[in-house]
């Protein structure tokens, strides 16, 4: 038995600086705890921006970034990595963890809260002072290299009973609070992501503000900043204000019909 050579996960590096607005300290807590070997957690809500803040730093501390989508499904082999038969040999496959651990990489695991609790307990001896990761099925203990970074992270307003990160989870990372950035930043972000003009952005934002103002009362969660990048996009190749927010706005947020049609009235309303 062997590992492979030219089938372990890829580590891409972020070759351009990808456009991230500051809304805080984030930048220099995250280096901070980089420096310090610390893992690190972010909490907000959906298409806020955690995606892109990890991807800007992987290029600011020029390190490989591996992302994982977490899923029920997600087994700790998928993570750690399996032994696989290729013609007539078993050989062994890095998952994108051990991948990232050896290779002094960044591992993000975004939505840590959807992967299965005894996945999620995998990651508990990379995310103290030992940093390592035992690979059981190879009777191997993989040490992380110096520059790996594991973060995760999750959105507080889909927590349940069921899907909760563990306080013995938890009291392992440095957390970083994201939300949506206030109104004339998030404007130039949509302006600057999509090339609509910063009337159109502000517009925009105004209807996801409104939006916001429904969660609890019949939305899960408002518009996203990525929602308005969408719909910015959707007008820049020439559909219309209105029929753009609400395809990639008010159909996007739920299917119920009377709020799809209350949100179409606020659309109507600004544009």
């Amino acid at each position: 038995m062997k590992t492979p050579e030219g089938i372990s996960p890829q580590l891409a590096g972020i070759a351009d600086e990808p456009y991230y607005h500051a809304g805080g300290d984030e930048v220099a807590l995250f280096e901070a705890a980089h420096r310090r070997k610390l893992p690190v957690l972010l909490k907000g809500p959906t298409g806020c921006g955690k995606t892109r803040f990890v991807e800007y730093m992987a290029w600011k501390l020029a390190r490989p970034l591996v992302t994982v989508a977490c899923h029920d499904d997600l087994a700790t082999a998928d993570l750690v990595g399996r032994y696989l038969l290729i013609g007539d040999e078993t050989v062994w496959l890095d998952g994108p963890l051990t991948a990232a651990a050896r290779a002094g990489a960044i591992c993000y695991l975004d939505e840590i809260v959807e992967a299965r609790k005894d996945t999620t307990v995998a990651i508990h001896p990379l995310a103290d002072t030992r940093r390592v990761l035992p690979v059981e099925k190879r009777g191997e203990l993989v040490h992380a290299a110096d520059g790996f970074t594991l973060v995760v992270s999750y959105n507080p307003g889909y927590q349940s009973v069921l899907k909760e990160l563990k306080q013995s989870t938890r009291q392992r990372f440095v957390a970083i609070d994201f939300d949506y950035p206030p109104a004339a930043i998030e404007a130039e972000i949509v302006a600057r992501e999509t090339g609509v003009d910063a009337a159109t952005a502000a517009r925009l934002v105004r209807v996801a503000e409104m939006t916001r103002n429904l969660k609890g009362q019949g939305l899960d969660e408002g518009a996203s900043t990525r929602l308005l990048v969408h719909a910015g996009h959707l007008m820049r190749e020439g559909v219309a204000a209105r029929a753009a927010c609400s395809a990639a706005i008010g159909r996007a947020l739920g299917d119920d019909a009377e709020m799809a049609a209350a949100i179409d009235d606020l659309i109507a309303a600004v544009f």
